[in-house]
């Protein structure tokens, strides 16, 4: 079963996130990296993504607060990388586009859920639009650079790649969230990258040989062709629905005033 944590795993996520949970109040937190997109290997690291709702009366106090939090660290021999952020922004970003907190939303593995998220995933679903193309452009941009960094020899900068894209190609077409590789790689022509996700599954640090350092090189331009063509051909609108952005924020106002005295 695709993102399944090993025993071991899983009693480091839960004692790491029973620990940040006494700190402040997830809404959800997910798998992210590797285990979520369809290539982990054994030594890959433990990434939870958060979204975390802090209490009103802190957000309207005079002094400034961090709300934002990271915490990277080996536990038990796992490395775990938490982030959570906070409500307000995250859904600011995702109104301008931001595909990171789209698929914690609505999109990746959850790990811990709180009541409160199955009733804005809807609404969340409702704001998706076009936007999120240039997100998703310019984050493979990014991972396209990290693999040139390696030498273009990093199976997993190079996987990225791939993910990202295909991610966004797929969000544009239909609509709906896929972060794992696998179940993309067939249907937008990059079946033989299942040898890289073979590849990758054995090792962190795998890389590439010459032989097939050229051929990506040469063909992982075509991801990008296939995100911009899918933006040309997408169901989402343009914009954000104005109502559909209203709803968004009234389920958050009502949401903020039953939270006005928490912790």
């Amino acid at each position: 079963m695709k993102g399944t944590l090993k025993e071991h795993e899983q009693r480091v996520a839960d004692r790491v996130l029973d620990e940040e949970s006494a700190k402040r109040e997830h809404l959800v937190v997910a798998l992210s990296g590797a285990h979520a997109y369809g290539f982990p290997s054994p030594d890959s690291d433990l990434d939870l993504k958060s979204i975390h709702v802090a209490p009103t009366a802190m957000l309207l106090g005079l002094q400034p607060r961090q709300l934002n939090a990271e915490r990277l660290q080996v536990v038990d021999g796992v490395e775990v990388d938490y982030s959570s952020n906070e409500l307000q922004p995250v859904l600011q970003g995702l109104l301008q586009g931001n595909g990171n907190y789209l698929e914690r939303l609505v999109g990746a593995i959850p790990v811990r859920v709180s009541p409160e998220l199955a009733p804005v995933q809807p609404l969340v679903r409702a704001v998706m639009s076009q936007r999120m193309h240039r997100h998703y452009r310019g984050f493979a941009h990014g991972q396209l650079r990290e693999w040139e960094k390696s030498g273009f020899r990093s199976v997993k900068k190079l996987l990225y790649v791939l993910r990202t894209t295909l991610t966004g190609t797929h969000l544009l077409r239909t609509g709906e969230v896929e972060t794992d590789v696998t179940e993309l790689l067939d249907a937008n022509g990059f079946a033989e990258a299942h040898e890289l996700v073979t590849q990758k599954q054995r090792g962190e640090k795998s890389e590439l040989p010459d032989a097939l350092s050229e051929k990506w090189r040469a063909q992982v331009a075509r991801s990008f062709e296939v995100l911009d063509a899918a933006l040309a051909a997408s169901v989402l609108p343009e914009e954000p629905p104005s109502g559909a952005v209203e709803a968004l924020e009234a389920w958050m106002l009502d949401l903020r005033r039953r939270r006005f005295d928490s912790r």
